[in-house]
């Protein structure tokens, strides 16, 4: 698990990276919760993404946002932990010039700068999100949404109820071919305490399921 510092847009920028298997393995980026609550590249669902796409073969990489850990700046009300992102992509397609496709995957905070980063990046054919705080963030411009994903939710979170989060899903609309899914787990509250193996077997069983059936161009042609 390969300590990498790279340049952000206000200073370095503090990660985790692994090299993916094969000549030209795809390029995975995952994104952790709010850096003022405590959030870091080494939360426990971000970690377990992490190392999700790692055992699949993917180029993955982890990181901190501007002003956490040994990353440089200061938190900038997600625009610049928009452009690290950015960055971040763009350094591991630096590095994986060849990569047939890119996914994204962002928990609570990080997957509001998740979707954000998508509407931008073409190549992002696909997206995992956890804890999405539909009650804080606006998500109205994922007008189309331009990849498919699931956004897995705790029921009994009480940060952003479930029903906040999936009427947002359901208002999302998706360009021809494209599917954003929810899921709920059962008991489990924002950050999965004492449901993390229910959270990662749901993203892992969605991951599955799109490498399967999935096309070059991102469309999903598999069971629903």
């Amino acid at each position: 698990m390969p300590e990498v510092i790279f340049a952000g847009p206000e200073g370095r920028l503090e990660g985790r990276y692994q090299k993916g298997k094969g000549e030209n393995p795809p390029v995975a980026l995952v994104l952790h919760p709010h850096p003022q609550f405590g959030g870091t590249m080494n939360n426990r669902a971000t970690y377990e993404l992490y190392q999700m796409f790692v055992r699949r073969g993917f180029s993955t990489m982890r990181f901190n946002f501007r002003g956490v850990g040994r990353s440089q700046g200061e938190y900038d009300q997600g625009q610049g932990e928009l452009a690290d992102a950015a960055t971040a992509l763009d350094y591991m397609q630096q590095i994986n010039p060849n990569a047939p496709f890119s996914w994204v995957a962002g928990f609570s905070f990080g997957s509001w700068i998740a979707m954000q980063l998508l509407m931008r990046r073409p190549e992002i054919v696909g997206f995992i999100a956890g804890s999405t705080p539909a009650n804080l963030y606006d998500f109205s411009f994922l007008a189309p949404c331009p990849s498919s994903g699931v956004v897995i939710h705790g029921e009994m979170d009480r940060i952003c109820a479930p029903e906040e989060t999936s009427g947002m899903v359901e208002r999302t609309r998706t360009q021809k071919g494209r599917k954003v899914e929810f899921q709920v787990v059962p008991g489990a509250d924002h950050f999965f305490t004492n449901h993390p193996e229910d959270f990662i077997t749901a993203a892992e069983t969605y991951l599955d399921r799109r490498l399967a059936y999935e096309t070059p161009e991102g469309e999903y042609h598999g069971e629903s």
